[in-house]
């Protein structure tokens, strides 16, 4: 089949999870024999001169890059006019592709790129196929209070019900999505995210150096990687770390990621008097994490909300011991006492029980990392993942047109009757 997949985020563009799920699935999709073009973005900040929209073939994927126009809007601040305009950009390079190839199907990753998709779909007369990675309401707990909180949800809503075909990451991005979005939950497929195993075991020099960078004294390393946002739990692991610390004295914690929560999450430490204990790297290299990965006592991911939860895999991956909440796809992802132990979202107490566990008995936590990674190539390979995602592809039928007006905003909570 001919794919038009469309994103915001394709390597070495990442911001999330996203990145990595759209370059695996496209990548195995060619090897299976389909054609894939995917249309994305130069890094933000860049324009026309600097980044010039460029057509490549990488991996068998051909990826067009669309630079950003010269009208001074920035993720950070125009969050909406920066999105439509990358929508425009794509549009363009998308018109102009259909000039001379024709997709079987187009498939949309995320609300970011769904004007582009539907012009781009409506255009070539194809299938129009989306995946919702994640919702507004469920990064804000519910809540849809501001009106770029409505807009970008109105947004989710319209894609989810103008596609011909819908797919969520999760089971629990499912039921979510057919709540928020008045869609039938059966007419959802779930796909979960993969992992590719390979690359994972890095050599012992460069696991003793991240241990001796980490924590000297050789005590307890914990380690914490990926977006810091409200959402992501942080500030959880860091009101755990005093009580984990009088159990496990010495205890460290190195965060990795950037985010809007960074400056908290800082501030925060220092009120609970572990800021020395705590490291935060900002963004590793994939080498870099590698290492880490295997140095931790244990991963703790700690997301109040977390649509799937690829770090997991990650983890897992690594063979490091896993600590997780049961926050969305994370509870599928992670069987609290055979890959991991679990708690609920916001539990600190609970949080730091779970990781006394891990540090007190370090022999049943490597068990459980062995039966984590075990299982990778059960439920979670990429050839499967991209096999089942074609056969969404080939059921996908053009649907008759139909203009939709605007969703209803709820007033309270989301999720609440």
């Amino acid at each position: 089949m001919r794919v038009l997949m469309l994103s915001w985020e394709y390597p070495p563009v990442v911001v999330g999870g996203l990145a990595r799920h759209v370059h695996a699935l496209a990548r195995h999709l060619v090897r299976d024999g389909h054609e894939v073009v995917v249309l994305c973005r130069h890094v933000a900040g860049t324009d026309a001169q600097t980044h010039p929209k460029t057509d490549r073939v990488v991996e068998g994927v051909r990826i067009i890059r669309v630079a950003e126009d010269p009208m001074h809007v920035t993720f950070e601040r125009d969050l909406v006019a920066w999105t439509l305009a990358m929508g425009h950009a794509m549009v363009r390079a998308g018109t102009e592709l259909l000039r001379g190839w024709q997709p079987d199907v187009v498939h949309a990753h995320d609300w970011l790129v769904t004007h582009p998709a539907i012009a781009l779909a409506e255009a070539a007369r194809s299938p129009l196929v989306g995946t919702i990675h994640a919702t507004e309401a469920g990064r804000h707990s519910g809540w849809l209070s501001h009106p770029l909180n409505q807009q970008v949800h109105s947004v989710e809503w319209w894609l989810a019900n103008r596609v011909d075909e819908l797919i969520t990451c999760s089971q629990a991005m499912r039921r979510e999505s057919a709540h928020l979005f008045d869609v039938d939950a059966a007419d959802i497929t779930v796909i979960h995210n993969g992992i590719e195993e390979r690359g994972w075991q890095v050599p012992a020099r460069e696991i003793t150096q991240a241990r001796e960078t980490y924590s000297p004294s050789g005590a307890p390393l914990l380690l914490y990687f990926g977006r810091l946002e409200w959402e992501k739990g942080v500030q959880d692991l860091l009101a755990a770390l005093p009580r984990i610390r009088r159990d496990h004295p010495g205890t460290r914690v190195v965060v990795a990621g950037k985010g809007r929560h960074l400056e908290e999450l800082v501030e925060q430490s220092r009120r609970l008097r572990v800021r020395r204990a705590v490291d935060f790297v900002g963004h590793l290299s994939d080498r870099e994490l590698r290492a880490v990965l295997a140095a931790a006592d244990a991963v703790v991911l700690p997301s109040r909300y977390e649509p799937f939860g690829i770090v997991a895999l990650e983890a897992a991956a690594a063979q490091a011991p896993l600590v997780a909440s049961t926050a969305g796809g994370l509870g599928e992802v992670v069987i609290d006492g055979e890959t991991g132990l679990a708690f609920q979202p916001g539990d600190v107490p609970a949080l730091s029980t779970a990781v006394d566990a891990v540090l007190t008995d370090k022999r049943a936590a490597a068990r459980r990392a062995r039966a984590a990674r075990a299982r990778l190539a059960v439920d979670f390979d990429w050839s499967r993942i991209a096999e089942a995602t074609a056969e969404v592809y080939r059921r996908a039928r053009l649907g008759e047109p139909e203009e939709l007006g605007r969703p209803k905003i709820a007033t309270g909570n989301a999720f609440e009757p």
